[in-house]
């Protein structure tokens, strides 16, 4: 499977709390983030070719997560995140019907997208590998991930935040997509801004 690179470091979504680290798989050293989403402050957005003439673009409007994270040690970091597929929202309600269903991503059957990471990997600036499966329409694959970190501080409500961002591109037939969009729209390519709030 070919796997562009994402920037991104994810994390758990509110929608289970089966998502959340136990203390034991939590390194003592690591910090544990969850995402903003009352704040707005994270999005999972999503692009394709449209017949290799223009982009179609859209979004996810529900998702979450919860990563662990140490500034001084990022091999240390865990995370996982979960997206709710059916929010899927390209701005057209007949596209998105058709992308919800059995053609594309049939979320009354897989309604749930999860990205777990197996291991991180610095490369001292900032950047890092992770690699990790992501689970999308029942079928999971190892990918790698190209993170890097945006920035950390204290926000100016008392707490303390961690951001990333981050590309990735997916092969559609991968994950067992049926319908064929055409030579120009075999991946879709996804782009992701997350920002945690330290718990």
């Amino acid at each position: 499977m070919r796997i562009s690179t994402l920037k991104i470091v994810l994390g758990v979504p509110a929608i289970s709390t089966a998502l959340l680290f136990s203390a034991a798989l939590t390194p003592a050293s690591a910090e544990d983030y969850v995402i903003d989403e009352k704040g707005a402050h994270a999005s999972i957005n999503f692009r394709i070719k449209h017949l290799g003439f223009s982009w179609l673009t859209g979004r996810f409007d529900k998702f979450g997560g919860k990563f662990s994270y140490d500034e001084a040690k990022p091999e240390d970091s865990k995370i996982r995140v979960e997206i709710d597929v059916a929010s899927l929202n390209s701005n057209h309600a007949e596209r998105d019907k058709h992308l919800r269903a059995n053609d594309f991503l049939d979320v009354s059957t897989y309604p749930t997208a999860v990205f777990e990471s197996t291991s991180v990997t610095p490369d001292g600036s900032g950047k890092a590998k992770i690699a990790g499966k992501l689970t999308l329409r029942g079928v999971t694959k190892d990918i790698v991930i190209d993170a890097e970190h945006i920035g950390g501080g204290k926000d100016p409500w008392g707490g303390y935040r961690n951001g990333f961002a981050g590309k990735v591109s997916l092969p559609l037939k991968d994950f067992g997509i049926p319908h064929d969009l055409g030579p120009a729209s075999q991946e879709v390519e996804l782009d992701l801004n997350i920002e945690g709030i330290r718990q």
